[in-house]
């Protein structure tokens, strides 16, 4: 990977398009028939290209989630990690802001600049929503092991798509309840341009407790035992 700094950039200008990309589909379904597919399609085929363009300059995070998550089993040294997570919040805030100028305000406004929120309509509470936004981002977290960490893993050159197709299968599953961020940058960057912070806090605890146990349980049980030192 490169030096810090370089793959702070990287990471900014991923995530940039992710939330610019990502929300901005949400954004145009009040416009547009993409609906749900669209919606899923445009984030997973965002942060596949994003992950293949970056991952040799800085391993491909884009999300705070990811970066705790390879941060807490010693993949990531601190100073990184800090760095990307910091890096990661602002792209989504700059992705965001630039999706409002190019908008027009009352499409932007509708979607609440495309915030994921909790879908209290169909009987969702926050508990289960927080649930579910961990599991979603297990899986993503667990697939990034699996493909980018793991040397063993035979599609280390196509890790991005694999990356990609779990954002995208995870949205279709979850993105009607909880928008499915799984990405605390998600939720932040379009809350800070549209002043949307209603069950903010579910987009940040979810996605970093489910990196977390996802990280905890690939190193403990598959890799642990193959390094000599223990993080």
């Amino acid at each position: 990977m490169e030096g810090i700094g370089k793959a702070a950039v990287a990471e900014f200008i991923a995530t940039f398009a992710l939330i610019f990309i990502g929300a901005g589909a949400v954004v145009m379904t009040g416009i547009s028939d993409g609906g749900l597919v669209g919606v899923a399609l445009a984030h997973g085929l965002t942060l596949a290209i994003m992950v293949s363009i970056i991952g040799h300059i800085s391993g491909g995070m884009v999300n705070p989630a990811v970066t705790v998550g390879l941060w807490v089993t010693g993949k990531l040294e601190t100073t990184r990690a800090a760095a990307y997570i910091v890096a990661e919040c602002l792209g989504g805030i700059a992705g965001a802001l630039m999706l409002k100028l190019v908008v027009p305000d009352a499409i932007f406004d509708a979607a609440k600049g495309g915030t994921p929120l909790v879908n209290t309509a169909a009987g969702m509470d926050v508990g289960a929503a927080v649930l579910l936004e961990a599991v979603l981002t297990f899986f993503l977290v667990f697939a990034v092991y699996g493909t980018a960490v793991d040397d063993r893993g035979p599609f280390t050159k196509t890790a991005g798509f694999t990356i990609g197709l779990v954002l995208t299968i995870d949205i279709l599953a979850g993105g009607p309840l909880t928008g499915a961020a799984m990405n605390p940058a998600r939720q932040l960057g379009p809350a800070v341009v549209a002043g949307e912070w209603t069950d903010w806090w579910v987009y940040w605890v979810g996605p970093i407790a489910g990196g977390i146990i996802a990280g905890v349980v690939y190193w403990g049980v598959f890799l642990r035992s193959r390094e000599a030192r223990t993080p």
